[in-house]
């Protein structure tokens, strides 16, 4: 049924990255789908330090999830269900990520995920299968594309071009993607950086025509995309644009993470 939601939170340094950004929007994921929370905040942070010291992650991530608590199997919900909440970590390169040097090959896929993507459910078969489709296809991800072969997101990231004359064009918010928690920083910091910004579709034809494309995720950052669909972005390799973005969010985010002392 698909009936959980999750986070996943990263870690340099030992340090969590937009960990209360995570915590908000998992909060409003819980109530879109009437759950109770399992912990308080105060005790959610406290399980993401203490799994990060004992498993002594300097980079990677914590993924949690909380599902909506034992029950026999039944449409109908009852209400007096204990949540189930469990998180692990996992060691990743974030800032040094291969894909980041050269960025990722895409190809379009149909969207036909539920309507509320917003909402961050464990609903995951459909990005799931698009991905498995590209890499068998010989490329690194998935676009998705409405019925208006606009994108509306990748299988796990927020997708963006940048048009010849600089400006970021990435999709308005709605029911249609999710509400990426690096999404929001990106766009604040080019907005600081006095960078253009328009939120709005865009199609996978005017995004080959692009100057460049990027996706962002809480794991990927900002990470170039040079092809789409067999056409290379530009002349194929990650843009100024994108890597400055990449460079100043990485800055941000650290600037910004929280440690036990915090």
């Amino acid at each position: 049924m698909a009936d959980a939601v999750y986070e996943v939170t990263s870690v340099v340094q030992g340090k969590l990255l937009d960990y209360h950004a995570h915590s908000a929007r998992l909060a409003r994921s819980l109530a879109e789908l009437g759950m109770r929370p399992p912990v308080s905040d105060e005790q959610l942070l406290d399980i993401h330090f203490r799994l990060i010291s004992h498993n002594e992650l300097e980079e990677g991530l914590v993924y949690l999830q909380v599902t909506r608590g034992e029950a026999d199997r039944d449409f109908a919900f009852t209400d007096d269900l204990e949540p189930t909440l469990v998180l692990f970590t996992q060691t990743k390169a974030l800032v040094q990520a291969p894909a980041a040097a050269v960025g990722l090959r895409v190809m379009s896929v149909d969207d036909i995920r539920w309507l509320r993507r917003d909402v961050k459910t464990v609903q995951l078969l459909a990005p799931s299968l698009a991905k498995s489709r590209a890499k068998r296809a010989g490329v690194d991800d998935a676009w998705m594309v409405d019925e208006n072969r606009a994108v509306t997101e990748g299988t796990s990231n927020n997708a963006y071009i940048i048009t010849h004359s600089g400006c970021i064009v990435t999709r308005h918010l709605s029911s249609s993607l999710l509400n990426g928690i690096t999404r929001a920083s990106v766009l604040r910091l080019a907005a600081e950086e006095n960078m253009q910004i328009e939120e709005r579709p865009f199609t996978i034809a005017e995004a080959q025509a692009a100057a460049e494309a990027f996706c962002s995720s809480a794991t990927n950052f900002v990470t170039p995309v040079v092809e789409i669909d067999g056409v290379c972005i530009r002349d194929g390799r990650p843009g100024p644009m994108t890597t400055r973005l990449r460079d100043i969010y990485i800055q941000d985010a650290l600037a910004t993470a929280i440690t036990p002392c915090n």
